[in-house]
């Protein structure tokens, strides 16, 4: 074990509730089969080149575009096969935005386990900004095709044609391969999920709560595949931010979407019961940070975000009995020295420090 590894977690709470565990909505041992025959070979040997990028101190890993069209065909025919709104059983860890640092990726899944020892939930935004959107986005899709039952990822506002074509994911494609491949990157995102429900009480989406949400089932309604409009359920769920001082929805400082009072919180969980809301698409100093006496947690997991934020990240673990715990990832105080994982009790007080992501 590495001395930077500390092994303990910081306790939160229990949230109501006892639940059967279980995978949540599980793939047919004939139809995961289908998945990972067709692409066995190149899949598991994308995983296993990927795997090995920080021990061979690669800048990039090379992948052959053709493997790479493929792998995104069956990821978007797997997101499709399966609901908009996921329904999910602990235990599992929530994981938010990567932003395309696959470096810090890569400690976060040694340290918690790779699928299927461990079973994650992503809520979004692996591409943009980052150096190596491509391998981060390869790993996350060639994980779910090979461990579909272990690995759920939902969509992030970075996740549309409209975003990733100018804050970076475009221009890696362009570079490393074509624009064709960026296309299908992009026609597989239009497919996935974009909310989930773990245990019938925590709620999770990478941006957060819509005056267009009156029922659950509006969710799943929603037609894929699809781009991201610029108004209504679907924007918001991606785009949408709490409000720390205002109540109601108000208009976004970001032009769009809405921002989101305490009171619209707790209005949502009581009529939805839920305990708990988790979302990430903001950059917050600890890696996480509560919201509304605890009835909202932000989860951020890309440490010393772009080089220029000092915050660390994290990801959030739900146990068996809906005990919530956190691992962070701080950044490194000497530029190029890993960042290190640390338990972290989870008395934080609830600070203002946000930044859009």
């Amino acid at each position: 074990m590495s001395r930077n590894v500390d092994q303990g977690v910081g306790t939160v709470r229990p949230l109501r509730g006892q639940h059967n565990v279980n995978e949540g909505p599980r793939i047919s041992a004939a139809r995961e089969s289908m998945y990972s025959t067709a692409l066995k070979n190149p899949i598991m040997e994308m995983i296993s080149k990927l795997k090995n990028f920080q021990a061979a101190k690669m800048q990039r890993v090379q992948l052959f575009e053709q493997d790479l069209m493929s792998m995104c065909i069956a990821a978007r025919q797997l997101f499709m096969d399966g609901p908009m709104l996921l329904h999910l059983e602990a235990p599992l860890r929530v994981v938010g935005d990567i932003h395309g640092q696959f470096g810090d990726l890569l400690r976060i899944l040694e340290h918690c386990s790779y699928p299927p020892a461990a079973t994650y939930l992503f809520l979004g935004d692996y591409v943009d900004r980052g150096k190596n959107s491509v391998e981060t986005i390869t790993l996350l899709l060639s994980l779910k095709l090979t461990y579909p039952n272990h690995i759920f990822l939902l969509r992030g506002n970075h996740e549309a044609q409209g975003i990733n074509r100018f804050y970076g994911f475009f221009d890696e494609c362009k570079r490393r391969y074509t624009v064709k491949l960026w296309k299908m990157f992009v026609d597989c995102y239009n497919c996935m999920p974009v909310a989930a429900i773990i245990s019938d009480r925590i709620f999770c989406c990478h941006g957060g709560l819509s005056q267009k949400l009156m029922e659950l089932k509006d969710i799943d309604l929603l037609t894929r595949p699809c781009d991201v409009p610029d108004k209504g359920l679907l924007c918001d769920l991606l785009w949408s931010d709490p409000d720390m001082t205002g109540f109601g929805y108000t208009p976004s400082d970001r032009g769009v979407s809405f921002l989101y009072g305490r009171d619209v919180i707790e209005k949502f969980l009581q009529k939805f019961d839920f305990d708990l809301i988790c979302r990430a698409h903001q950059v917050v100093e600890d890696g996480y940070e509560f919201f509304a006496k605890r009835q909202l947690v932000t989860i951020f997991s890309a440490p010393n975000y772009c080089g220029v934020f000092d915050n660390a990240g994290a990801s959030m673990g739900v146990d068996e009995n809906l005990m919530i715990t956190f691992h962070v990832l701080r950044p490194s105080k000497i530029f190029g020295q890993k960042a290190t994982i640390d338990p972290l009790s989870a008395n934080n007080t609830e600070k203002n420090v946000k930044h859009e992501s």
